[in-house]
């Protein structure tokens, strides 16, 4: 039997290429049921100096990128890859960017559950296919209670600033390590692969993880 290996994936649930580069991952771990991968998420807002309110998601996507021909031209990509792989985003349906601290906290106790990849797979589902406001605590709840988890537990923690500070912590631990994009992969603590992979090449790395 292999031995399990830690792969860390540091990704913020509102980033698009975070979004296909877990389906990427997803689609290779389906073809190799095998894997010895142990995957923690990590935290990294995309955004870190976002209000607590978030922002109208017009206006932010203009201050990125200029206008509505410059982010036509950054999400063309995004659309592109997100249909080869089957996701069907609707970033139409997408009213305001969240501070994703709460959605962060949310995967951070999903972690001690067992839960976290049912979690993110919700957080992405809901902001990027349902147009949902990951910052409102009835959406987290939700997206908690989908996964398995308390919804009661999650509602009363969300009123509390429990675990903010680790939460924080951490994603200033890897800025420290030098990670500065999502998404980042580490693999065992030593291997960074940046950036949305394709299948074939987690495959790659699982087969040789596995080896003959």
């Amino acid at each position: 039997m292999t031995a399990q290996v830690r792969l860390d994936i540091f990704a913020d649930p509102v980033c698009p290429w975070c979004l296909i580069g877990k389906a990427e991952l997803d689609h290779a771990l389906e073809s190799r049921p095998e894997h010895p991968f142990a995957i923690t998420w990590q935290p990294f807002r995309l955004d870190p100096q976002m209000p607590a309110a978030g922002m109208d998601y017009v206006a932010y996507m203009k201050m990125k990128f200029g206008d509505e021909k410059g982010i036509i031209q950054a999400m063309k990509p995004v659309m592109e890859a997100s249909e080869r792989l089957g996701l069907w985003i609707n970033p139409s349906l997408i009213e305001r960017v969240p501070n994703t601290l709460n959605a962060h906290r949310l995967l951070y106790w999903a972690g001690l559950e067992g839960v976290q990849t049912p979690v993110m797979s919700g957080l992405m589902r809901a902001h990027w296919r349902e147009g949902k406001n990951i910052s409102n605590p009835d959406v987290l709840v939700a997206i908690g209670e989908s996964a398995g988890m308390n919804g009661e537990v999650v509602r009363r923690l969300l009123a509390t600033t429990e675990d903010r500070d680790q939460v924080a912590a951490r994603e200033i631990h890897a800025r420290e390590r030098g990670i500065s994009s999502v998404p980042t992969f580490v693999v065992a603590d030593s291997h960074v692969v940046s950036g949305a992979q394709p299948a074939a090449l987690w495959m790659q790395v699982i087969d040789e993880l596995i080896g003959p």
